[in-house]
């Protein structure tokens, strides 16, 4: 995204972090002998899990896209609890399977048209 595209309101601007007591904290024994430390090396060498995985794969891909503003708006005014991204997933899966259909219905119609004009 580039910076000048970059729009924020006052309500949305960074919420002041009180990084004294975020020092004071206790620290956790992390890391511990089931999950050491990674060296420079190791951590350049992490592969997302899909890749290493394939059969773990969630079967998404991240993508950037651009829509209009009355389109997110009404999304996330949609979706509620939800995602607004789910809602536009399930939205884009449901209009892929009714041109699906569509494309069946069509196919088998001319079928039964093309049979018809044999006879």
């Amino acid at each position: 995204m580039k910076p000048k595209s970059l729009k924020l309101k006052a309500s949305d601007a960074a919420p002041t972090i009180d990084w004294a007591a975020v020092d004071a904290a206790p620290k956790a024994s992390v890391p511990d002998d089931e999950s050491p430390a990674l060296s420079r090396l190791q951590a350049a060498q992490l592969r997302p899990l899909a890749d290493a995985l394939p059969e773990f794969s969630a079967g998404k891909t991240r993508i950037t896209i651009h829509l209009d503003d009355a389109v997110l708006q009404a999304y996330k005014a949609r979706a509620g609890g939800r995602g607004y991204q789910t809602l536009i997933n399930e939205t884009l899966r449901d209009a892929m399977r009714k041109e699906q259909l569509t494309d069946m219905v069509r196919a088998v119609v001319r079928e039964e048209l093309h049979r018809q004009s044999r006879h």
